[in-house]
This record gives C-alpha cells, sequence and structure tokens, in this order.
C-alpha cells in the first residue's frame, strides 16, 4: 500500500468512526495499525512513541512475548467457560497468585471481573454485605469509574453531569494535595468534619482511595495519611478499600503502590495491565471479608474470561521476574532526574510529581488550555501523551517499564519540544 493509499484508508476510518461511534466517546485522530514494545504506528505509516500506555494498561509494552504466547495457548484450548457454568483452571491459578502477592500477612480470596470500575463496584458490595452498613467514602479528585456507582464516587464533572440521579450513601473528603496547599493534617479534618456534620463514621461500609490518584492528577498520598486511614479503618470497623486499578502491576515501581506506603489493606482492587491488554480486573481481600457474600451474589458472564486470565499469569511473571523490580525503579530514578530538569527550564512548569515511574508535570495555570497544547504539539512530533486533573493541566506520564533508555530520552525530548512549543503560545 503506497504513502496515499495509507492516509486514504485512514480518512475513512475517521469517517466511519464519526458516521458510526457514539459521540461521547471521546478519541483524538490517531488511527492505529501496530504496536509493538513502546511504539505504535498509525495507519499512514507514522511511528509514535507511546508515553500513554493505553491509560496504564501496557507497563509492560505493546505485545510482551511470554503474554502474547500465553494468549495463543489458551485460545487453543478454549476462549469462554463462564465461571459460574463450569470451573477453569486460570481462573483458580490467577486467584491463587493474587493472593501470594497480597501485600500483607492477611489470608485472602479474589473474584474476577472485567473492569477496573466493575471491580470497585464488587468491592463495595463486599464490604456493605461484611458490614451490614451503607456508607462509601471516597476524596477529592478521586476517579473510580463511570458505572451508576463509581460516577458517584468520582470527582469529576464530566464523568457524570447529566446522567443522574447519582447513587446515594457516597460522602467525600478532602484528600492531601501538597502543591495546592492541602495537607495530611487538612484531609484528616475534612474526614474528621464529614464524620460529624454528614454520615457516622459506624454507618460507614468502606473508605476508598487511590495510592496515587491517577485522573486526579498522578497525586501521590503520603504514607502517614494512609496509615492514618487505617487506623480510622479499624477504630470504626470500616473496610479499607486500596483502589490500585490505575497504580498498581509496578506503575509505581513495586508490584502495588501501597507496599511503599506501610499499610495493609482489607481490599485491593487491580486491573488495567493485569490482563496484558485484555479486560481484566480484580478484587482481592481478606478471606472473611470476601467470604461475607451469599452465593450467588458476586459474578457475571464474562469475569475472569479464560484467555484475559491466561494473559495475567504471565503479567504478574513478568511483573515479579529477576531485575524486573531494579528496572522500574531505574525508569523512575531517569525519568524523574530528566523532568527535574525540563521543569527548571521550562516556565508552564509547576511540579514534578509522582510515585516510582508513576510521574507528571503540573502546570502552572490551572486550566486545560497549555496542557491541550502540550499533547498536541507532542502528538504531531511522534509522542503520545495525556493529560489529567480535575483542572486538566496535568500532564502524566505511562511508559512503559520495558522501554529502553533510548526510548525514554527521546520521548522525553519530544515532551520538552512540546512543552515550549505550548509555552510559545501560552506564555
Amino acid at each position: 500500500m503506497s504513502v496515499g493509499e495509507r492516509a486514504s484508508a485512514a480518512e475513512e476510518i475517521r469517517a466511519a468512526r464519526e458516521r458510526y461511534v457514539a459521540r461521547g466517546v471521546a478519541t483524538p485522530s490517531l488511527v492505529v495499525d501496530r504496536a509493538e514494545g513502546a511504539r505504535v504506528w498509525e495507519v499512514d505509516g507514522r511511528e509514535f512513541l507511546d508515553f500513554a500506555g493505553g491509560i496504564a494498561c501496557q507497563n509492560l509494552g505493546h505485545g510482551p512475548s511470554a503474554v502474547v504466547a500465553a494468549i495463543h495457548e489458551q485460545v487453543d484450548r478454549y476462549l469462554h467457560q463462564c465461571f459460574m457454568v463450569g470451573t477453569y483452571e486460570p481462573y483458580v491459578d490467577l486467584c491463587r497468585r493474587l493472593g501470594e502477592l497480597w501485600p500483607g500477612e492477611a489470608e485472602t480470596k479474589s473474584i474476577l471481573v472485567n473492569s477496573g470500575a466493575e471491580a470497585i463496584e464488587n468491592a463495595v458490595k463486599i464490604a456493605r454485605a461484611a458490614t451490614g452498613r451503607a456508607g462509601v467514602v471516597v476524596f477529592d479528585r478521586a476517579f473510580h469509574g463511570r458505572t451508576s456507582l463509581t460516577m458517584a464516587m468520582t470527582a469529576k464533572l464530566v464523568y457524570k453531569q447529566g446522567f443522574g440521579p447519582l447513587a446515594t450513601d457516597v460522602y467525600r473528603a478532602a484528600a492531601p494535595y501538597p502543591f495546592r496547599g492541602i495537607s495530611t493534617e487538612d484531609a484528616l479534618a475534612s474526614l474528621q468534619l464529614l464524620f460529624q456534620q454528614d454520615v457516622d463514621p459506624r454507618s460507614v461500609a468502606c473508605i476508598v482511595l487511590e495510592p496515587v490518584q491517577g485522573e486526579g492528577g498522578f497525586i501521590p498520598m503520603p504514607p502517614d495519611f494512609v496509615q492514618a486511614l487505617r487506623q480510622i479503618c479499624d477504630e470504626f470497623g470500616i473496610v479499607y478499600v486500596d483502589d490500585e486499578v490505575q497504580a498498581g502491576c509496578g506503575r509505581t515501581g513495586t508490584l502495588w503502590a501501597i507496599e511503599q506506603l506501610a499499610a495493609e489493606p482489607d481490599l485491593l482492587v487491580s486491573g488495567k495491565t493485569l490482563g496484558g491488554g485484555l479486560p481484566l480486573a480484580a478484587v482481592t481481600g481478606r478471606a472473611e471479608l470476601m467470604d461475607a457474600v451469599h452465593v450467588g451474589g458476586l459474578g457475571g458472564t464474562f469475569g475472569g474470561n479464560p484467555v484475559a486470565c491466561a494473559a495475567a499469569l504471565a503479567v504478574l511473571d513478568e511483573l515479579t521476574a529477576p531485575g524486573f523490580a531494579e528496572r522500574a525503579e531505574h525508569v523512575g530514578t531517569l525519568l524523574r532526574a530528566r523532568l527535574e530538569e525540563i521543569s527548571s527550564r521550562q516556565p508552564l512548569v509547576g511540579e514534578v510529581r509522582g510515585l516510582g515511574p508513576m510521574l507528571a508535570l503540573e502546570l502552572r495555570e490551572p486550566t486545560p488550555e497549555a496542557a491541550k497544547a502540550t499533547t498536541a504539539a507532542a502528538l504531531e512530533k511522534g509522542l503520545l501523551l495525556l493529560a489529567c486533573g480535575l483542572d486538566g493541566n496535568v500532564i502524566r506520564l505511562l511508559p512503559p517499564l520495558t522501554a529502553t533508555d533510548e526510548e525514554l530520552e527521546r520521548g522525553l525530548a519530544l515532551l520538552e519540544e512540546a512543552l515550549d512549543d505550548a509555552g510559545a503560545v501560552h506564555a
């Protein structure tokens, strides 16, 4: 196919998207043809470095050989067996593996579902069944999904505007955000005020927190805040739910981000990279909590699809293989050092932050225009980037942890060029 034919094919796909795909699904102009490692190729032949990772679904990069091989092997056996119809080994093996990798001492069990939002809903169901309570406490700038319940838990208007009425018994408190002047003490005071004026803590089933807020702006939760929440949960019999859908599976350098925060959750929600690019998420938690739900109260037709489970087992093997944690630490060190250098030269940037290799730049102006200009300029230069944050002014970096140093350095150079271009317009 000639260059002109490839370009024409891309335009046809864009036109068909406009005609047949619902407007509410936001998509860029990029039309993907193939991907490998840290690189993506468009239908017209252009190559891009991928610092978006399918929104944290590709911590191992595109098409890791061990994961692809596991998928092929399972496909040849069977594609689907509903777990409520027939028990199958990949589901059980993955639950066992998640238990072995639990960030604490508790004996655990797991359920497998299709997405992070579905897993969060099931975590709330489990907490409510175990405690006999209804209340759910979440935090400012949280993102937990776009389903009916998780919309109420998510703290950004665009994800829920016009979709009400929202689920009840969801309460919100402040979370630490040092760049905006909100300390651990401020956040704990906000939670105390919530308990004084809106909901009795003895009516709360669970507190749900991302150890690094993802869509909210890559804001890492201070260890003392997480540890204080753990104590509050223990005091009032509240279930601590650790939402690691975006921060987990090695994204912060350790398998689970909460490992770096010296606290053991009651339930841990994983997803995104867990499935190696296939739809899969899990709720793992203390066995007595997981078993609180009556038989038939949990499940779903495709939850724990065997092909996705086979992929996840290979993903976890790769994430826990000798040398991977050291590589992830190196990636985080390299990225942070270069981002600090960029920040020192770039007046648009207000803060570099994150945990391990889960890093971001918050731009000084609390408006989305400069971030949009940066991601658009990066795309033109061959770099896939995403913005996030309640104000849309945070540039997040999600390159594969398997990317080479050369790829990382090249992507960071393109990021700085894009910031320069955006700065020339939004200075």
